[in-house]
């Protein structure tokens, strides 16, 4: 019998629709689809953070979580695994997106799989993920997947002059989606032929161990 998990998706997008939340879903749904693969069911969950903005706000203030609010909470506190997407603001995940996760039990998301992905006008905004949304989530003691997901206007096919980083976005997705579910696969205890049937995600060229590196350094000396 498949083992259900429950998916929680946060979105950080301010616009209908945004980048966040086209990330969100492409995230979301590879992450079904690779979890289907593996024999689990997923049961995906996503909050849009605008529709809960004001909410947000007056529990800062009052204490008070209204339903809506509380039932995002609850959602992320109970999920086995979170898929968490910010804009990219002032070189940090958005404050609505930080906010958020100030009301969540900073206990709750300890042990929980995290796969981190941001949206930004730049390639340069990529850095958004390792030096600000993995300190946090690391704060908070999550099991962040290695692959963070960034979609720059190139990997939306808007921009122009630009290449966009580390491959095609589905490519990143892929890999992402599926670091996430060997995360779940182990949290659920699922037999190792679980793991198993997972697709082998591809590798970057650029993507060699550290004795091949060793070995390029020390013959160019």
């Amino acid at each position: 019998m498949a083992v259900t998990t429950n998916i929680v998706v946060i979105s950080a997008g301010l616009g209908v629709p945004s980048s966040s939340r086209l990330l969100a879903d492409q995230l979301s749904a590879a992450t079904e689809n690779a979890a289907r693969q593996a024999g689990l069911s997923p049961v995906v969950t996503t909050f849009e953070l605008r529709d809960l903005a004001v909410d947000i706000a007056n529990n800062f203030v009052t204490g008070y979580a209204a339903p809506n609010l509380a039932e995002a909470i609850a959602a992320v506190e109970r999920a086995d695994a979170v898929i968490a997407v910010t804009p990219v603001f002032s070189s940090s995940y958005s404050g609505l997106f930080k906010s958020f996760f100030d009301v969540v039990d900073p206990r709750a998301l300890e042990g929980t799989p995290v796969l981190l992905g941001a949206t930004g006008g730049s390639a340069r905004h990529s850095l958004v993920i390792d030096f600000a949304m993995r300190p946090l989530f690391s704060y908070l003691r999550a099991r962040i997947v290695a692959t963070g997901v960034f979609a720059a206007p190139t990997d939306w096919g808007q921009g122009e002059g630009e290449r966009s980083l580390n491959g095609g976005l589905s490519a990143r997705v892929e890999r992402a989606a599926v670091e996430l579910v060997r995360e779940l696969a182990d949290r659920a205890d699922a037999a190792p032929a679980a793991a198993a049937r997972l697709p082998k995600v591809a590798t970057r060229p650029e993507d060699k161990s550290f004795e091949e590196l060793l070995a390029d350094l020390t013959g160019a000396v």
